[in-house]
């Protein structure tokens, strides 16, 4: 679909290998070990909903915590990838599984093969691709089991592209720690200067000086990825134009990379699937009529913003923007 960079999100295994994962701990939802003899392993097994007897409220959701680092590597090439959908109010594990069978996505397989982060640069070269991985925030107690670093854990990033032979510029290092990206600027700069602090937060946050954006830059770290909402707002217009955080980041010298276009449902009339608040949207949303206001979005990122790349949860739109726009 023409994406030029693919990203893996990476976090580790009890035995400390690298694999793709969205979060460390969201295998009870993104594959099928809720229903194999690996359930035992998790950290926090199924637990069903909890209803009130007389009102039949939810007084406490289903829940289930099960980890990579939970597993061996070889436990968890085991396991089934499956879409993220689960039933909060679910009194059995068949029940909270149960949305996987009412997928919406068509053309998309039931089950998929988990993939480990030296499997995701061997696909990727040979797709031809640039590589974003991301340093997922670990989500158990660092070091782990005593003795492996958050340090270790970043080299061991750092290592496999090294190994694997490929170069830094093809490589995007995305961690939201800024510890991350500092060590990287002093293990490999060449792969530290090009690397993305995930930052920004919530565009509710008081807005940095220019003084803060000039800091980040004498620190070495040359690239920003920010949320989407905080790079854009509306003018007295209702145009989309770049946000203050936008302008003083690039007068900064900093190169902007935000995430995520199409993370969110259907615009229709200022809401998303009806809703009149959205996280990726930001402000913008009041002012965005339909699907067709994408474009809007990316023009300004583009023209408005600087933006030099996007994370998108669909290529598709972004690469006919660039067809359309002439930019390679």
């Amino acid at each position: 679909m023409g994406a030029g960079v693919i990203e893996c999100d990476v976090t580790f295994t009890s035995d400390r290998a690298l694999v793709c994962r969205h979060a460390q701990c969201d295998l009870a939802t993104t594959t099928n070990i809720l229903e194999t003899e690996l359930a035992a392993r998790c950290s926090e097994g199924f637990a069903p909903a909890v209803f009130d007897e007389d009102t039949g409220d939810r007084l406490r959701a289903a829940s289930a915590r099960c980890c990579t680092s939970d597993l061996t590597l070889a436990e968890f090439k085991s396991l089934s990838g499956r879409h993220d959908r689960h039933d909060p109010d679910a009194t059995s594990v068949k029940q909270w599984l149960r949305p996987q069978a009412e997928a919406v996505v068509s053309g998309y397989p039931a089950h998929g093969e988990l993939m480990t982060h030296a499997e995701s640069i061997e696909l990727f070269q040979r797709l031809g691709v640039a590589m974003a991985p991301e340093l997922k925030v670990p989500e158990v107690e660092m070091p782990f089991e005593g003795d492996y670093s958050r340090q270790n854990y970043a080299q061991a990033l750092l290592d496999a592209y090294l190994e694997a032979g490929v170069p830094a510029d093809r490589v995007t290092f995305q961690a939201f720690s800024k510890d991350d990206i500092l060590y990287w600027l002093s293990a490999a700069p060449e792969f530290g200067q090009r690397a993305a602090w995930g930052t920004g937060g919530d565009p509710r946050l008081p807005q940095p000086s220019q003084a803060d954006f000039e800091k980040i830059r004498s620190s070495g770290i040359r690239r920003l990825a920010p949320p989407l909402p905080r790079l854009l707002e509306l003018d007295a217009e209702g145009e989309i134009v770049a946000s203050a955080y936008a302008r003083q980041a690039r007068e900064a010298g900093l190169e902007l990379i935000p995430w995520t276009l199409e993370r969110s449902g259907v615009i229709r009339a200022g809401s998303v699937d009806g809703r009149s608040v959205d996280f990726y949207l930001g402000t913008i949303l009041s002012a965005l009529e339909s699907e067709g206001d994408i474009y809007r979005i990316l023009q300004a990122l583009h023209e408005e913003v600087g933006a030099s790349a996007v994370f998108s949860d669909w290529p598709g739109t972004t690469t006919y923007y660039a067809n359309c726009v002439g930019l390679p």
